[in-house]
């Protein structure tokens, strides 16, 4: 019996230490299963970038239409004829003073292409028979930054003016941000032409509309834009998004 009693403990001794020596306990496990876990829990995801800088050519037209229903059907008609010279619809807008005031954008791929196109005598035949009046105002713009971030507004402002010297005017703009943001203005986009960077436009949400009229009107704006080298008072078209592609 004595012999017996001995074996069992030395067996017990032994699947002890190997349990402990290869870290089979329960309170090494749980300290591991720890460690583990609090070394993958940060979160590195980085932040998205909504803003871009690479140039994109565009085509802006301005027009007044009969009836924008009847108009919007027969733009939507001229798809194709827009594709097979590379332009690609973007955003279509109205204007809050009038509503049948209405401004297209578009990305062209092949600039040539696009003013031949505005030039086209179909195209105008086109305009006529969806109900355009007057005579439409075309711009090529080079557009040199945006920002695709979502924001809960669609009012806009495309404004375009001429300045002395672009890179001058560029710097004392982006130093005015906050001044912008302080006043219901956030920039969506601008550039200049395509041919002169010396034209400038600038696409701005609204977000607050009292704001930024007084803005508009103040004198420190004016300070701030003769410093900037701003030529002459700007044009402004202040608008609603219908529709974006």
């Amino acid at each position: 019996m004595n012999q017996l009693r001995l074996s069992c403990t030395l067996v017990y001794a032994t699947v002890v230490v190997f349990l402990t020596s290869c870290g089979g306990g329960n309170k090494t496990n749980t300290t591991n299963d720890t460690a583990v876990t609090n070394s993958t829990t940060p979160n590195t995801t980085p932040a998205t970038n909504t803003v871009i800088t690479t140039p994109q050519n565009m085509m802006i037209c301005i027009h007044k239409v009969a009836d924008f229903a009847k108009w919007k059907s027969g733009y939507d008609t001229g798809d194709s004829m827009r594709l097979a010279s590379q332009i690609h619809s973007h955003v279509i807008g109205r204007g809050v003073k009038d509503p049948n005031m209405v401004l297209v954008a578009t990305r062209v791929d092949d600039i040539a292409k696009a003013k031949a196109f505005a030039k086209a005598p179909n195209l105008k035949m086109a305009m006529q028979q969806s109900g355009v009046t007057g005579t439409p105002t075309f711009s090529f713009v080079t557009i040199t930054f945006q920002d695709t971030a979502v924001i809960a507004t669609d009012l806009r402002s495309s404004t375009t003016f001429m300045v002395k010297d672009w890179n001058t005017w560029q710097k004392a703009f982006e130093e005015g941000k906050q001044a912008r943001l302080d006043n219901g203005l956030t920039v969506r986009a601008y550039g200049h032409d395509v041919d002169d960077n010396h034209k400038v436009t600038l696409v701005v949400a609204i977000t607050d509309s009292v704001k930024a009229d007084a803005y508009w009107k103040s004198d420190a704006l004016k300070e701030k834009r003769k410093a900037a080298g701003v030529i002459g008072e700007p044009e402004r078209f202040v608008f609603r998004i219908a529709q974006r592609y």
